[in-house]
């Protein structure tokens, strides 16, 4: 039997490795710290014109149906069937289908609480109690005196630790860590007084306003934030590479 060559340079990929791998496969992979923000860049981080519409369409879905028909099971139903119509476009074109499953899959979960408990409300639980999550993630980060944001970017820059020993760097990504766990509380205090009236219309118009708008809005305030000390930082080490700056001392 022939024996399979190996590379005697491959290695498995260590788990730091894997985790800078996969903060530039998501959508923040697409911004680059010391870039200015672009439309374009913000548009294709939020999933682009196609994820917008696949986090978009359902919700409104739901909403619209409940609101006219009051029928529970037609309004939970449909916004499942439009996820995975969102699947089978995506698996024909060939393109990514992590977000697309995740979305149907968290679709499905939500329908199914809400048909149990037959209480359209119920449909936003799953989403709030996600909200509460990240935001005691980032509140843990923030007390670990690791703040999540800095982790994310020290990733998209091969540099996970450096931020920490650059004083300006580390005040700027632990103020960006406190902007997203405002976006979190910002959308727990306006759905949980929701979700205890019972008041179906307002949550599903409110989740709407803060979820990909809310989200872009935030993503494009923390890019200027986190840009202003990372172009300042390559600048620097720009100068102290500079040979006419070297020669001339």
């Amino acid at each position: 039997m022939a024996e399979l060559d190996e590379d005697p340079d491959a290695r498995p990929a260590s788990f730091a490795e894997s985790l800078q791998a996969a903060a530039r496969q998501s959508g923040w992979g697409k911004l680059n710290p010391g870039e200015a923000p672009s439309a374009h860049a913000i548009l294709g981080a939020i999933g682009g014109v196609r994820g917008i519409i696949e986090s978009a369409a359902p919700g409104i879905a739901f909403l619209v149906l409940f609101l006219i028909t009051h029928n529970l099971l037609v309004s939970v139903l449909v916004p499942v069937a439009l996820a995975l119509i969102f699947v089978v476009a995506r698996a024909g074109a060939r393109s990514p289908l992590t977000s697309a499953i995740a979305g149907a899959v968290g679709l499905a979960i939500t329908a199914l609480l809400a048909l149990i408990t037959n209480n359209a409300v119920t449909n936003f639980v799953p989403g709030i109690v996600i909200n509460v999550v990240c935001l005691l993630v980032l509140l843990v980060s923030l007390v670990l005196r690791w703040p999540l944001i800095g982790i994310v970017v020290g990733l998209l820059v091969a540099d996970a630790v450096g931020w920490r020993d650059n004083r300006p760097q580390r005040r700027i990504l632990t103020l960006a860590t406190w902007l997203w766990v405002g976006l979190f509380a910002i959308r727990l205090v306006l759905e949980l007084p929701l979700l205890f009236a019972n008041d179906v219309a307002a949550l599903g118009v409110v989740r709407l306003i803060t979820g990909v708008p809310l989200y872009a809005a935030f993503l494009w305030v923390t890019w200027l934030l986190v840009r202003g000390v990372f172009a300042a930082s390559a600048s620097d080490d720009d100068d102290l590479d500079d040979p006419d700056d070297a020669g001339s001392n």
